[in-house]
């Protein structure tokens, strides 16, 4: 809320004022451009694949720890194997024999397919090697990437970021001493338009940007500054030139301590 019932002369010098700290801001935070979101994409995608890595290496690791349990199993089932061809030679008819041989078969079995799967978990360590190896080049070009792009940023933030806050700060001071009313058609205005420009002054018989001619009734009346005026075709507040420049100057002064 304001803080003083202001005149409609001092409610333009006020909104004009804000537009001009606004559009430095603007400014400030255009020469910063994408790359706010390309430092977090970036670290996005160093986040991923670093956690693709972790992955992939604990991954080897189970597989490796697998291949270990396969070879004690194939040990086991030679041990099995050599018990039973031992007591073999010691049945005492067919069907005990015939028996011990089946076991036989079966660890035989059992040995083969552990060494089956021993080959296939062979393959799968080489091909994860591989997208290791993809992963791991992939994330140092990233990473390399992510450090350049962060540094050019703080270089441009420790140019700006006092400027900033400073420009922020005042920005909300004036806010503060404009009607509730007038600060949401400001903002709403200047959320509208591409350049954010949401109080423009007569420049040539025309709003500035603007190719439309304004009545000179209407630009009297925008000189009297007895009443708020808005361009009919943007939805633009329109202030005067005099006033336009009379606060330009007032800060450009402000800007030139900074």
């Amino acid at each position: 809320m304001a803080t003083k019932e202001l005149n409609v002369e001092e409610k333009l010098r006020a909104l004009y004022d804000l537009q001009l700290i606004d559009s430095r801001i603007d400014e400030i935070r255009n020469v910063r451009g994408e790359l706010p979101l390309e430092v977090e994409d970036l670290e996005d995608e160093v986040a991923g694949l670093t956690t693709r890595l972790e992955k992939l290496k604990a991954d080897l690791e189970t597989i490796e720890d697998q291949i270990k349990g396969k070879k004690v199993s194939i040990e086991e089932h030679k041990e099995a194997i050599k018990k039973y061809t031992t007591q073999q030679k010691e049945v005492r008819n067919n069907r005990e024999f015939n028996s011990l041989t089946k076991e036989v078969e079966f660890q035989e079995l059992e040995i083969q397919l552990a060494e089956k799967h021993i080959r296939e978990m062979k393959a799968s360590i080489e091909h994860k090697k591989e997208a290791v190896a993809q992963t791991k080049e992939k994330l140092d070009a990233k990473s390399t990437h992510l450090k350049h792009k962060k540094s050019e940023l703080d270089e441009i933030m420790s140019e700006t970021e006092k400027e900033e806050t400073f420009l922020v700060g005042k920005s909300e001071e004036y806010q503060s001493q404009i009607e509730d009313r007038l600060l949401k058609a400001y903002k709403r205005i200047r959320g509208s338009v591409r350049n954010g420009l949401a109080v423009v002054s007569i420049e040539r018989g025309a709003s500035a940007g603007s190719f439309f001619t304004i009545p000179p009734q209407t630009q009297m009346e925008i000189a009297s500054r007895k009443k708020i005026i808005t361009d009919e075709h943007s939805g633009r507040i329109l202030v005067d030139n005099a006033l336009a420049n009379e606060e330009k100057e007032k800060m450009e002064q402000l800007f030139a301590k900074l």
